[in-house]
């Protein structure tokens, strides 16, 4: 944290997790059964805090910053990106809750966090109790329906996973600009409106630091490769997320860029339902009061 930022989350306590070789930052608050929050690209556990004094009423929050996002520490390039695999993010997190005393633990996430949220549940199906998706498709199917229209609505994809240095540099040039642009651009309404004050400032703070645009983009170019082989090599062992899926997306997001991603969900889990609610890409910025009520009535179903 280079300055002093405003406390978004003021009841709640703040912890360092040192978990498979990772120091998670992570804000603790609430009481209940645990329920973990991974937040997305380009993002920090901050998206979380215009519903977190509503879920914590009823469930013990955790929200840690993934590796190399926000202030949690950032994970050392290497030629495979294994240490930016949805699964090696996976494992660290499991670990991390263990040491915050729990087993087992109802697991939403958004965007990225959602990724390493349905590779923890089929890496390790005996730690959560039930997840939620939002706005999202498993990375694979993204990558296989990469044609001229979605690869210019997700075109971060494959500008992200080019090969160090270049996307850093362009990013470094003028951070600021190409964040709020990116923000802004996923919403359904174009505009940082959605956005408090408070989150933008803390979300320009980290994001300005160049090793961590490094490591989002390291994020994406493990996306582009191991983590695509991954889920492939899941869908090819015919391997499915055992825990019950509620898949949310914004009726302007991204996920909804398919007819029905229902059924793309069906083919991960035999047990899914959800629902498109009113926004673009960010849910619990866009939409707090929708996504709230969804997330207490399924996992407090």
């Amino acid at each position: 944290m280079t300055r002093e930022l405003p406390d978004l989350f003021p009841t709640f306590d703040t912890r360092i997790v040192r978990a498979k070789s990772t120091d998670f930052f992570c804000r603790i608050g609430g009481s209940g059964p645990p329920l973990l929050l991974l937040h997305g690209y380009p993002q920090s556990h901050v998206i979380w805090h215009k519903i977190a004094p509503r879920l914590a009423s009823r469930f013990t929050l955790v929200m840690p910053d993934l590796p190399g996002y926000g202030h949690s520490s950032i994970p050392p390039r290497t030629s495979g990106h294994a240490t930016y695999s949805k699964r090696a993010w996976a494992e660290a997190i499991t670990e991390m809750m263990r040491l915050l005393g729990y087993e087992t633990f109802f697991l939403a996430g958004h965007d990225r966090g959602a990724r390493v949220g349905y590779r923890l549940a089929l890496d390790f199906p005996g730690s959560v109790k039930k997840l939620a998706v939002l706005d999202i498709l498993p990375t694979s199917d993204y990558w296989d329906l990469m044609d001229r229209g979605f690869g210019l609505k997700i075109y971060h994809w494959m500008f992200l996973a080019q090969p160090f240095p270049f996307p850093e540099k362009m990013i470094s040039a003028a951070p600021v600009r190409f964040l709020e642009h990116t923000l802004a651009s996923w919403t359904a309404e174009k505009t940082l409106d959605c956005f408090s004050d408070g989150a933008l400032e803390h979300t320009r703070d980290w994001f300005c630091q160049p090793d961590r645009i490094s490591a989002s983009c390291e994020d994406y170019r493990a996306g582009a490769t191991i983590d695509y082989d991954h889920d492939k090599a899941d869908q090819d062992a015919g391997r499915t997320i055992s825990a019950g899926v509620l898949a949310l997306w914004g009726s302007k997001g991204i996920a909804s860029s398919v007819d029905d991603p229902l059924a793309v969900w069906r083919r991960w889990s035999p047990d899914v339902q959800g629902m498109a609610l009113p926004g673009g890409h960010f849910l619990p910025e866009e939409a707090p009061d929708e996504t709230a009520d969804a997330l207490l009535s399924y996992f407090g179903g």
